[in-house]
């Protein structure tokens, strides 16, 4: 079976702090350098800064942070968030979402899930499965939240985003 990967990266010790800012839905699109590092792979440039534009996207802009499937196919789809352990949220949400930026398809998100806090460290995984086209783009958006839905701009340390395609997908 064949497999297109794109791995991405971003970590604040290395590209300096993300600034949090929401969206019309309450939400931060995650944004990825397009240098390479050592997670970082994207063979079938589906991360390239062309993708979505007329002009070439730099980062941090909203560009950076969208996954262009390069294969029609059944997408696997993981993150990894880790937040600073002393910011102030209650609660931490995260989604992945269909055309984030409304660039072609509209905005589509899935997945949605949220967890309290912990005791110790923030630290975050997910996975969800879906069909990804070419020319729909995919994204990571998160949100931190006190009491009273309180969005917050909680510092994000890292945070990973990887989409697996699965190319041959069997039909009846």
């Amino acid at each position: 079976m064949a497999v297109a990967v794109c791995s991405l990266l971003w970590d604040a010790t290395r590209f300096g702090p993300q600034k949090i800012t929401y969206d019309s839905d309450g939400y931060h699109l995650v944004r990825f350098p397009y240098e390479e590092s050592a997670e970082s792979y994207d063979p079938w440039q589906m991360h390239a800064p062309a993708h979505g534009g007329d002009t070439l996207s730099r980062f941090p802009d909203p560009r950076s942070g969208l996954i262009w499937p390069s294969h029609e196919g059944w997408g696997v789809l993981s993150a990894l968030m880790f937040w600073r352990p002393d910011s102030r949220p209650h609660e931490y949400r995260w989604r992945f979402v269909r055309d984030p930026l409304s660039l072609s398809t509209g905005y589509d998100s899935t997945a949605t899930t949220d967890s309290t806090e912990t005791g110790g460290g923030q630290y975050r995984s997910y996975v969800w499965q879906i069909f990804v086209r070419p020319g729909t783009p995919l994204g990571l958006k998160i949100s931190a939240r006190g009491r009273g839905d309180t969005k917050i701009a909680a510092p994000l340390m890292h945070a990973q985003f990887k989409l697996a395609i699965h190319t041959d997908v069997l039909t009846p």
